[in-house]
């Protein structure tokens, strides 16, 4: 029989280590997070901001962070939900959505500090590059670098949505225009490259999804009833969407500040083990035991052992 040599042997386990809990997990890439949060030693205890984007399958997260020693902490946030108190109560997950929830961040983002009125950004979205850095004013803009986590930044992908909201809203991201919907790369070395600006202004008023529907109503009306059903039962119609995205900027500039949340007077009912909801939903929350009746169930358990042992 041949030697074969044990390659994870004593040795190589004694070397390995363990991995961070959110890498095992394929949460976080902690060298892109290293590179986002690293900062000058000469900017000692200086937070350095990020624009955070994510998705989910309902909503779009849009936070202002920064990283202390402690953690991460949160400046201001904005969720897609939100826009339905602005005007658009459907379709919180698509490019236009994104485009919302990332003005109003920016823009109650810069209420807070009191820049609001300073740097305007954008008021008229029409889908041309723009830097709030290259426009003159006494104060320096609000700088921060966007963090798109786990998500493939592929050419026009909703990332860039909310990264152009936050940038027209006010704020200063460093970016480019080469991952914008309507930007066409140089098919020679040399040649100039291509931005359609127009092309990306339909996006962000939702041009895709008024045509869309136009055409699926006129092809398969069951299916655009069963598809776009919320739109259906808000009364949202495909001629009505660019003026509901309008208005809805206008809103977010107009009072960009989060409405205070009511506590809700959920009042659950108890019987023994057996919870019950107003909704009448029931399930089952064990009652906390005191520290009396946990000891007395463990000399239950020993001497419920001891018996077993002696009648083997």
């Amino acid at each position: 029989m041949a030697f074969v040599k044990v390659v994870k042997n004593k040795a190589y386990c004694k070397r390995l280590q363990t991995r961070y809990r959110r890498r095992r997990e394929g949460k976080t890439d902690y060298e892109q997070r290293r590179l986002l949060v690293k900062q000058d030693k000469n900017k000692y205890n200086t937070p350095k901001y990020r624009f955070v984007v994510r998705f989910t399958l309902t909503k779009i997260i849009t936070q202002i962070v920064y990283s202390t020693i402690e953690g991460d902490r949160t400046f201001v946030q904005a969720l897609s939900t939100e826009l339905t108190n602005y005007g658009v109560p459907v379709g919180h997950t698509n490019y236009s959505a994104a485009y919302a929830t990332g003005l109003l961040c920016a823009r109650r983002c810069l209420e807070k500090l009191g820049l609001d009125k300073t740097f305007v950004g954008v008021e008229e979205c029409d889908g041309e590059e723009f830097h709030i850095e290259e426009e003159e004013q006494d104060r320096r803009p609000f700088k921060c670098i966007l963090d798109v986590g786990l998500k493939r930044t592929t050419v026009g992908s909703r990332i860039w949505g909310a990264l152009k909201g936050a940038v027209d809203g006010g704020l200063h991201v460093p970016h480019s225009i080469k991952n914008f919907p309507g930007y066409k790369a140089p098919e020679e070395k040399g040649a100039d490259e291509e931005y359609d600006a127009e092309a990306h202004k339909d996006r962000i008023f939702g041009d895709h999804v008024a045509t869309y529907m136009a055409e699926l109503k006129e092809e398969d009306k069951e299916r655009y009833e069963r598809q776009f059903a919320r739109y259906v039962k808000a009364g949202i119609e495909s001629d009505d969407i660019e003026e509901m995205y309008q208005k809805c900027h206008a809103s977010i500039r107009e009072k960009p500040t989060a409405a205070e949340k009511k506590p809700e007077g959920v009042k659950n009912v108890r019987n023994g083990n057996k919870i019950t909801t107003p909704g009448g939903k029931t399930y089952i929350r064990k009652v906390k035991k005191t520290l009396k009746q946990r000891r007395d169930t463990v000399r239950q358990k020993i001497e419920a052992a001891g018996r077993r042992a002696m009648e083997a």
